[in-house]
Parts: structure tokens; sequence; C-alpha cells
């Protein structure tokens, strides 16, 4: 695992912000958000390996060696926000949850933490590992609809997309698959997690029940709050009028003291 560095980078004394991907765990996914978050923000992706197949526990303890790691490097970096896609939101809840102190705000984007209410997601987890190599690259197509609202996205951020889900193996995304469904964190653990937290949520989410989940989230989360976003998928990050840095503009979960200059 590491953190990568995006194109578009700045050393100032501002914030970390470390995006946690989706099940691909390429980190690439951020790629349209990366270069307006880079005026608020020093960026970076986790990537996970493709054929990484670590639990819970090595996951949050690897990545939070990697950022306590990118910390000491940059003394002048201010403090750390979170930001989970899917998949990563629920590493990083798991995340706050074992280090909250590390933590200052979180962004929740899609959680996949209802995977479990979507009962033939969990079926199909069993059956993926099987898959031969061929087969699941094909079958990756006619998955797409349901991960994404194509039309809101440009023609490069599909093929983005596309290769970001066909590079993790079919006995990989089985095991991942498995940690969503193993994923378990009740109402009493969630009230502990105390930070300011953003979550988002795609009211077109075909994957998930994002929405339903939101709801239940800011419902448990002390210190929470819900955005809908109208006619967005799931991988909403890539989608044209999806502003990340807007929305948290919106939130005031920009920086204070840039939010106070851009007023």
């Amino acid at each position: 695992m590491r953190l990568l560095c995006p194109k578009y980078s700045t050393s100032s004394e501002v914030p970390l912000f470390i995006y946690l991907p989706g099940m691909d765990g390429t980190g690439k996914l951020l790629h349209r958000q990366v270069k307006k978050l880079t005026q608020f923000f020093n960026v970076r992706c986790l990537a996970i390996p493709q054929n990484d197949c670590s639990n819970w526990n090595t996951l949050v303890s690897q990545t939070i060696c990697l950022i306590e790691k990118e910390l000491k490097h940059h003394p002048q970096f201010s403090s750390v926000y979170l930001c989970g896609e899917s998949f990563g939101g629920c590493l990083a809840i798991k995340l706050a949850l074992k280090s909250p102190e590390l933590i200052k705000k979180m962004v929740l984007i899609n959680p996949a933490s209802s995977f479990t209410q979507r009962p033939l997601l969990s079926w199909g987890s069993e059956l993926i590992q099987w898959v031969p190599e061929i087969l699941h690259q094909t079958s990756t197509l006619g998955f797409l609809p349901f991960l994404a609202a194509l039309g809101r996205m440009q023609t490069k951020d599909y093929h983005v997309l596309l290769k970001a889900m066909q590079s993790v193996p079919p006995l990989v995304v089985s095991y991942r698959l498995k940690l969503l469904r193993d994923f378990n964190v009740d109402e009493a653990q969630l009230k502990q997690l105390t930070q300011p937290i953003l979550t988002v949520a795609s009211d077109s989410d075909y994957l998930l029940p994002s929405v339903t989940e939101g709801k239940r989230l800011v419902n448990c989360l002390p210190n929470s709050h819900l955005v809908i976003l109208a006619n967005s998928g799931h991988a909403c990050l890539l989608e044209t009028e999806v502003d990340l840095t807007k929305l948290l503009q919106n939130y005031n979960f920009l920086p204070l003291k840039i939010t106070a200059n851009e007023h």
C-alpha cells in the first residue's frame, strides 16, 4: 500500500486530504476533483495493490502508518481530512474509530456500510471468485450501468472507471466483497465519531441504498450532515456536474483560514 501524490500538488501549510478508494483500490478515481481540491489541501490517494487480500485490521493499521509517515515527513501539514468512497467509506469509519485523534474532519461518499442490505451482492461475492479472468473482463461492461450514471460522465472517465474495475482479479473482488459483507460497526460505535462528518449520497445509486444509509448514518453520528446528489450514480466523483470542492465549501468543510479569504 502507498499514498499517491496527484499531478496537482501543493506543499503549503494546509490540511492533508486523504482519499480512500472504492473496491478497485487504484486511488485514481478522484482525478476529476483533484485540481480544485489542491487549492485548499495537500491531496493524497491511497493505492491498494490489485492482489492485496488484507483484512480490515491490516488495512486500517497500514493506512494509519502511511498517514503518520506523511505527517512526519511534512510537519507543515496542519491536520488530516479523510475522504472515503464506497469501500473506502467503510475503511474511513474503521480508521476513525481506531485513531480518532488523527482525523479532524471526514467525508463519506456513498459508503458501502449498507452492503448487507443488498442480499444479491452478498450472494454474488461467493461466486465471483470462480469467474474466469476473460469472462470477468467482459462481464464488467455489463456491470457499469449499476455502478455509474454513464450519461453524466465523459467518455474518457468511463474508460478510466472500466480500466480500474478490470484491474482487480476476480478472487480479490470476491475477498473485498466478503470484507463488506462482514463489515459491522454498530450505532454505539458510530456515536463515538464526534468529528464533523459530511455524508454524500447519490439518489440514483443503483448499486447500494446510499440515501437510506446516509440518513441512518446522520442519525447515528453526533456531528454529521447529509448531502443528497440528485440524479447521480454510485461513482459520482467521475460525473461532470459533481464538484466535491464546492460541496465542501457549501458545508463549511474547507479549511477555515482559506474560506475566510474566499469571502
